[in-house]
């Protein structure tokens, strides 16, 4: 999962760069050990700056460093990398609500999206995941990954019915230029094979 978060993070941040937005990282998911390195390499990849601390810090003093240097670079957009693939460790779910403030407070209306990244292969476990995420953050989106393979990812269906947040993404494969906007019709085509 956390491979397929950052890819879905490096992927946004190559088409908004290709759009002509400029765009920073912020490496907030402070809770695994290789979390900031892999985002680092996303980067790269990626050509985008990526705002950091030491292993362990806290992911709010993160943020508020990375708001401050978007602030202060006319940056257009700021992507954050958050740690939230352990949904049912209430610290995790508070931090996430504390990130939330944190960004809040610095810049009035934001975060303009709140996007919960979820794979194809997920169960009946990712609505219970997406209710806790959404009760946290206020999720605005779905990105959906792992499409390349046999999972069609049906859990999205049943989180939008039950909770209203659309599939904004769809990532296809493991290349930058696979995560792409959501169609609806082709979601269902992959659904329900004619």
């Amino acid at each position: 999962m956390e491979r397929a978060r950052r890819r879905a993070r490096e992927s946004s941040a190559a088409s908004l760069v290709a759009e002509g937005k400029s765009v920073l990282l912020a490496a907030a998911d402070t809770f695994r050990a290789a979390a900031v390195e892999q985002l680092e390499e996303w980067g790269r990849r990626a050509k985008v700056d990526v705002i950091r601390q030491g292993p362990g810090a806290d992911p709010a003093a993160v943020l508020f460093d990375a708001v401050k240097a978007a602030t202060a670079r006319g940056v257009d957009v700021l992507l954050v990398d958050t740690a939230g693939r352990l949904h049912t460790k209430s610290n995790l779910m508070d931090e996430l609500s504390k990130l939330k403030k944190v960004v809040s407070r610095q810049l009035p209306g934001a975060p303009h999206e709140c996007l919960m990244v979820i794979e194809a292969p997920t169960g009946q476990n990712g609505i219970q995941q997406a209710k806790l995420f959404h009760e946290a953050v206020g999720l605005t989106g779905l990105v959906l990954t792992k499409l390349d393979g046999t999972a069609k990812g049906g859990i999205v269906v049943r989180i939008y019915r039950e909770l209203g947040v659309p599939i904004k993404l769809v990532g296809m494969g493991e290349q930058i230029e696979d995560l792409q906007p959501f169609d609806p019709k082709s979601f269902v085509d992959g659904l329900v094979p004619a």
